[in-house]
């Protein structure tokens, strides 16, 4: 019913648009006695054999929702009763901004793809946390955190700490999101001293609370092998508690979209299909050359099941999908942990 009838009616609209419709859609269904139930019994899967234990959390089951869905954290509770295991809210920034330009996301159907250069829009670290107040606890919440686009390369790191600091109480783990291809100059995050910087700050933080909280690093897809072998280093050096791999990518090689289509959309993070095998290899790099020395959250171009497995078997641990959700629609959840516990049989 999903793609015959609802993502055909969706995609006659703008991306962004029937974003924010379906959000509004799903919280006015959710207040009807019976809806999330009725969610629940169609989309979740609940066996202890699904539950994964990583960073001193215990996740239902091992498929999340990526972050850049619910950025603003409005809509996590009633996403609950699609069956996710952990939900990723943000990218979040310190204060409120609203990102670049619009038009600002595209979709490439015919690649099963999306171009998206939103610029970390977010309704600010405040607001946020106003949204985060109402968690009801169904399920584990991981916490994006970025910088303002305005930001002097000298004040990243207060950024990165102003959001953790005040957001520490309200995730169970975070991530430190350094490879955004759509906020302007980045080039500092990428640098590998000041990665080990950033993260000796974020951690060093953490110390100051009596619980402290899993911290990640989120890196792009398009990291050569030497920019491989140096995530592994900092990973060893600053002993951080995993890698999410990966985000969206900034090259445009194989698509079937035309060249005049892709002139046209402009610059932008490309996700969904067209880069699975591209975050794939990377998962897999990482787990082999480090001899899965540390967790690792799979995401890029997840449409289906056997996507998901192909993760997993490369070395992910947890698995998280966002522009697959939108192509094949909350039914993918349910596949996805189906086929992991047929896998365990």
């Amino acid at each position: 019913m999903y793609k015959s009838i609802i993502r055909p009616l969706f995609f006659l609209f703008d991306p962004e648009k029937i974003h924010h419709f379906t959000f509004s859609l799903i919280k006015i269904l959710s207040k009807i006695p019976g809806i999330p139930f009725i969610f629940r019994s169609l989309f979740k899967i609940e066996d202890k054999k699904l539950e994964r234990k990583l960073f001193g959390l215990t996740f239902n089951n091992p498929v999340g929702l990526a972050a850049g869905f619910d950025k603003n954290a409005v809509l996590y509770n009633e996403l609950t009763n699609f069956g996710f295991g952990f939900i990723e809210i943000g990218t979040v920034t310190p204060k409120a901004q609203e990102g670049n330009p619009k038009k600002r996301v595209f979709r490439l159907k015919a690649d099963n793809g999306l171009i998206n250069r939103m610029g970390f829009n977010n309704n600010g670290l405040e607001a946020l946390i106003e949204k985060l107040k109402e968690n009801k606890g169904k399920v584990l919440i991981g916490g994006n955190i970025g910088k303002n686009t305005v930001t002097m390369p000298e004040n990243y790191t207060k950024d990165y700490l102003e959001c953790f600091a005040a957001l520490h109480p309200y995730v169970d783990y975070f991530v430190l999101n350094v490879s955004c291809p759509n906020v302007g100059s980045h080039a500092k995050l990428t640098d590998k001293d000041y990665l080990i910087e950033l993260i000796t700050a974020v951690q060093n933080s953490n110390k100051t609370f009596n619980k402290q909280k899993p911290i990640l690093l989120k890196i792009a897809p398009d990291l050569n092998e030497i920019q491989l072998d140096e995530i592994i280093e900092i990973v060893a050096e600053t002993k951080i508690d995993g890698i999410i791999a990966s985000n969206t990518s900034v090259n445009r090689e194989g698509l079937k979209a035309s060249k005049e289509q892709l002139e046209a959309i402009g610059n932008g993070g490309l996700s969904g299909k067209p880069i699975e095998e591209r975050s794939t290899k990377v998962i897999k790099y990482l787990a082999d050359k480090s001899n899965k020395a540390f967790p690792i959250i799979g995401v890029g171009g997840i449409h289906s099941a056997e996507d998901a497995l192909e993760k997993i078997n490369a070395g992910a641990d947890l698995v998280q999908i966002y522009t697959g959700f939108i192509y094949e629609g909350p039914a993918l959840v349910k596949k996805i942990n189906k086929a992991i516990l047929k896998q365990l049989v």
